[in-house]
């Protein structure tokens, strides 16, 4: 099984995700933020689930899994680890200075 780690980057983009849906509803944004946290959980047993990046081209390292209009990005450092990148809003363009620091 694959232990996921969450990068510091990740973290913040969850807590951004949360403070923003919860200026609606506190409710959703717990279950979003559950959600995030839930699908990344078939990562342990199937870490290569995710499809390739588009912007990086990198299927090897860079990966990539859409959940709702979320893309949670990920790293592949090992076989037995997987870091969790970014969790990105996809109306949000991906900039290439953005790829840059993920790698």
């Amino acid at each position: 099984m694959v232990k996921i780690i969450w990068t510091q980057r990740s973290l913040t983009d969850l807590k951004s995700i949360a403070e923003y849906i919860s200026q609606d509803s506190i409710k959703y944004a717990s279950l979003t933020i559950e959600r995030l946290l839930n699908i990344t959980s078939y990562l342990e047993t199937n870490p290569r689930i995710g499809r390739m990046v588009p912007e990086m081209r990198r299927p090897d390292k860079i990966r990539e899994i859409i959940y709702g209009n979320y893309r949670i990005i990920y790293k592949i450092t090992s076989t037995q680890t997987i870091h969790i990148l970014t969790v990105h809003h996809s109306s949000k363009r991906l900039r290439q200075t953005s790829l840059r620091q993920l790698k």
